[in-house]
């Protein structure tokens, strides 16, 4: 039986998504925040003190992209695809973590995640900038595609979205951005992402 530890209200919840998707029989460990984290127990999962963090017989990860990976390889297609597809979906990946969760995160942290007394409106507004021209690279690349790949809905589609939800959840400014929109709300109505958005929202 697999394991995630975390709460939906994390990044787990990209992993809830995933293994919904994968149609996985799995075990949410719901470790909430704080001490939790810091307790031997869950070091001996993530030793960074974060969540998620995966069990999966002898293997144990943490890293939520990279449980997503793992859970999509075990899936298989067309939630993994085979040859230059695979490839691509690293690339959206990576992309994901590196170029869009960042500026998605500053947006967030001062906007609506932390005290408003603790939130800077120009480091907001340079977040919102940062995700806008990332937007931008997304919008042109989803021109004639309803998913990053292609037709298939696939594990990439399942990452991106992921790292986009606390903007598309909480009222981002996606402007002109009308492809990435529409390519959001098909991805979080997909059935998968409905269970594990009952877990998070409910």
């Amino acid at each position: 039986m697999i394991r995630i530890h975390g709460t939906a209200r994390s990044r787990a919840f990209r992993c809830i998504w995933a293994a919904e998707e994968a149609k996985l029989p799995y075990e949410l460990v719901d470790t909430g925040f704080g001490a939790a984290l810091r307790s031997a127990d869950h070091l001996r999962v993530n030793p960074n003190g974060k969540i998620p963090a995966l069990e999966d017989g002898d293997l144990v990860l943490f890293e939520s992209l990279a449980i997503n990976l793992h859970l999509a390889r075990r899936s298989g297609q067309p939630l993994m695809p085979e040859g230059d597809d695979e490839s691509r979906v690293l690339q959206w990946t990576l992309w994901a973590a590196t170029e869009v969760e960042p500026a998605a995160m500053q947006w967030a942290y001062h906007t609506y995640l932390r005290p408003e007394g603790e939130r800077d409106a120009g480091q907001a507004a340079q977040g919102a900038s940062g995700l806008g021209a990332r937007l931008d690279v997304l919008e042109s690349h989803l021109e004639g595609r309803p998913h990053l790949l292609g037709e298939a809905f696939t594990i990439a589609d399942c990452n991106l979205a992921g790292v986009l939800y606390g903007a598309w959840s909480n009222r981002f400014d996606f402007g002109g951005h009308t492809r990435s929109r529409a390519w959001l709300e098909r991805c979080f109505n997909r059935p998968a992402a409905q269970a594990a958005r009952k877990l998070r929202e409910g």
